[in-house]
């Protein structure tokens, strides 16, 4: 059932997602949708250039005799880590994302009626 769809997410750089959807499971109850389950790596940081400036970037913080090894550390807030990938973290902020159902009555209704 596997399906898939590409995203380009920047025009100017270039960068191309693809997105697969490998199954559909029946909504649990107390569950935020949407969400995912699994998933691989964390997105580069904005603006590094494209797929070949990240891979320039990934070079160059892996290795500290890099000539732009600090700057690139430095630029990036001192701290990146390509193998990174939070389920948890992603599902809070596609929740923060979610329509809220409103629980409160409508009261205009019920004073009108």
């Amino acid at each position: 059932m596997a399906r898939a769809f590409q995203y380009l997410y920047d025009y100017g750089d270039g960068w191309c997602c693809i997105v697969v959807m490998e199954a559909v499971a029946p909504m649990a109850p107390g569950v935020v949708y949407p969400r995912i389950v699994e998933g691989a790596r964390i997105g580069p940081p904005e603006d590094v250039g494209g797929p070949w400036g990240y891979g320039e970037f990934l070079e160059a913080i892996a290795d500290p005799k890099h000539e732009r090894h600090n700057e690139l550390l430095e630029w990036c807030g001192g701290d990146f880590d390509p193998q990174q990938f939070d389920v948890d973290e992603i599902n809070r902020r596609l929740a923060s994302l979610a329509p809220r159902k409103s629980t409160r009555r409508n009261t205009a209704k019920r004073a009108a009626g």
